[in-house]
């Protein structure tokens, strides 16, 4: 039986740095998942409606350099809804918006980011991760390719699915 000190060393041993990046374009309303050079993801999404910006409460996209810092809902199911990151245990349908018009639906996965650049999206006023800026799910009559969150980067619920199971915690996302 391994010491814990050895089984440490083994995990140290086979994991290697990913290749995998996340690119978001604000102009093209695109997310693209590269692993190197190659694409391997390359999907619409909708960004801020009221555009790029990294102030505290002005619901814009923030720009720059990130990280995925966690990643929430793994098994879910498609639709899941979350409110303050955890699932309400509802699965989205017409009859929550009717009730609730106005609601932000974040839903069936959530990669929550981090900004890597302190003054521009980390610390102070403009950190991204106390924002709460996410790559996540909405429901399905949202227009995607066009902006019009408020402030995360919404994604099709099968689409943030596949990307939560490709990136790693840890995985480079720039925002542009």
């Amino acid at each position: 039986m391994p010491t814990v000190k050895e089984r440490s060393a083994e995990c140290r041993t086979v994991s290697s740095p990913s290749s995998l990046r996340i690119t978001i374009s604000m102009d093209e309303q695109r997310l693209r998942l590269l692993d190197g050079d190659e694409l391997v993801m390359d999907i619409p999404v909708s960004t801020a409606g009221n555009g790029p910006g990294e102030l505290m409460g002005s619901e814009c996209t923030p720009r720059g350099r990130h990280i995925v810092r966690a990643k929430i809902g793994d098994g879910a199911p498609l639709g899941s809804v979350f409110v303050g990151r955890r699932a309400t245990g509802e699965c989205y349908h017409s009859r929550l918006r009717e009730q609730s018009p106005d609601r932000d639906w974040i839903l069936t996965r959530i990669l929550w980011l981090s900004g890597v650049e302190p003054g521009r999206n980390r610390l102070g006023n403009v950190d991204t991760m106390r924002r709460y800026i996410y790559i996540h799910g909405c429901p399905d009559d949202v227009v995607l390719g066009t902006s019009g969150s408020h402030g995360c980067v919404r994604v099709r619920n099968t689409d943030v699915v596949e990307l939560f199971e490709r990136v790693p915690v840890g995985t480079p996302v720039v925002i542009e």
